[in-house]
């Protein structure tokens, strides 16, 4: 009778989830959307780098002159480049307003407050020695945790939407010559054409690491049901069968 009624109410539970949207329409079409132009602005940016992978600080830096780092690929002087930034030019922008339309609906809806912003018990160092802890044993998250980030979940999408995101388009502008004609602040803040430069590369590698993180939780969490979710809206699971 015990075990009946237990399955009764996990039943319950798991139909309530499959019946709870999990993402809105907006936030689904902004999410491809940006997977598309990032991944435009990941090859262009690596045919940008080819033709001149090396990084300086300050305002000017070429061959010849001291780097702070030199990466060990060929040297493509004019290489991809010419493409590499058309490309890059475009995929910013689809990008830059994508971010406009998901941060307008984030404030207007308070999808930032509810689903991103962490409260404020659940910084405590218990709970994120938790989480930690839960990580590092790569355990599942069950089906009732879908409808909610997890701590370190929301920690991570607010560095990056609020912090490493905006860094991005900051240090982008500065390498602008026509934008740092009207707005010099924008690169004098930052030491220099060259250090921008530098520091929007770290930023990038940043991105690509979480973009390597993000993928490999969806696939510990259940690949297909979290595509879907992010497709369709809704958390998709096998009900028991016992």
């Amino acid at each position: 009778m015990a075990e009946s009624t237990y399955l009764s109410g996990l039943g319950s539970r798991v139909s309530d989830i499959l019946d709870s949207p999990r993402h809105s329409a907006v936030v689904r079409a902004t999410h491809w959307i940006n997977t598309l132009s990032f991944f435009g602005l990941l090859v262009s940016g690596f045919a940008i780098l080819l033709a001149h992978p090396r990084f300086y600080w300050g305002e000017a830096g070429g061959v010849g002159t001291p780097s702070i780092l030199e990466l060990q690929l060929p040297f493509m002087r004019g290489g991809p480049s010419g493409w590499g930034r058309n490309l890059h030019f475009l995929s910013v922008w689809v990008c830059l307003f994508n971010g406009l339309v998901y941060a307008i609906f984030g404030i207007l809806t308070r999808h930032f407050r509810h689903n991103l912003l962490p409260a404020k018990a659940d910084l405590a160092w218990s709970s994120i020695g938790r989480e930690v802890a839960n990580h590092l044993r790569f355990k599942r998250p069950g089906i009732e945790a879908s409808l909610a980030y997890n701590l370190l979940q929301r920690l991570t999408y607010v560095v990056v939407v609020f912090v490493v995101l905006p860094l991005m388009i900051w240090t982008g502008f500065a390498m602008s010559p026509s934008i740092v004609s009207v707005l010099p602040g924008l690169v004098t803040v930052l030491g220099g054409q060259q250090s921008a430069r530098t520091i929007h590369f770290f930023a990038a590698d940043f991105l690509v690491l979480f973009l390597v993180v993000h993928i490999a939780m969806v696939c510990l969490a259940g690949f297909k049901n979290r595509v879907a979710a992010m497709i369709t809206g809704q958390i998709t699971a096998a009900k028991d069968r016992a």
